[in-house]
């Protein structure tokens, strides 16, 4: 596992599509805090820890409305290969506000609302909608 953010959204995203209850992950503190970011908009349950010290997995609650996937689709915009960062007055909304932005910043993972209104710009980890 080279790319630890690219997994879990990959895992997400698959594990929706097929209508999971959770899926899960391996467990660092920056996929912890991606996870939580994701909690806090709403696209998927908070995220519980699993495992013993050595293997320790998360396991994220998928959300559903109406039989329909909460999330759609997810973009991964900064690479391990191409890092992008961004001020916080170049992040623009996705899908005209269907969809959010995932921000790498000094004050944690955040949404690009979040980001917007603690006025602080980092990598752009990812999009989903």
């Amino acid at each position: 596992m080279r790319d630890p953010i690219s997994n879990l959204i990959t895992t997400i995203k698959n594990g929706s599509a097929s209508r999971k209850e959770s899926v899960t992950v391996p467990a660092t503190n920056f996929v912890e805090a991606v996870a939580s970011a994701l909690a806090r908009k709403g696209y998927v349950k908070p995220a519980a820890k699993k495992g013993k010290a050595i293997q320790k997995t998360l396991e994220i609650g998928l959300i559903y409305n109406d039989g329909k996937c909460r999330i759609t689709d997810v973009k991964r915009v900064s690479k391990p290969s191409k890092r992008l960062y961004k001020g916080y007055t170049e992040i623009f909304q996705v899908k005209q506000g269907y969809g959010s932005t995932f921000i790498s910043t000094p004050k944690g993972v955040l949404s690009d609302d979040e980001a917007r209104k603690e006025k602080v710009g980092g990598e752009v980890l990812f999009q989903i909608w």
